[in-house]
């Protein structure tokens, strides 16, 4: 298990918003750039809203 793979288990926040995404529908995947992984909740990839990747800056919609 990588250092952001742990990190991601601990941590399960939207990273647009702030909110704990646990037991939501939320989405997660890999960071395009970097690997580690994203969580977003549903209402901000219903409003495409950007995010960020904690680990590398890189910033999506």
């Amino acid at each position: 298990m990588s250092e952001s793979d742990s990190a991601s288990t601990q941590s399960r926040t939207c990273v647009s918003c702030g909110i704990d995404v646990s037991g939501t529908n939320a989405a997660v995947f890999d960071c395009p750039d970097c690997g580690a992984r994203i969580h977003r909740c549903a209402t901000c990839r219903k409003q495409s809203n950007l995010y960020e990747c904690p680990d590398c800056g890189f910033t999506g919609p």
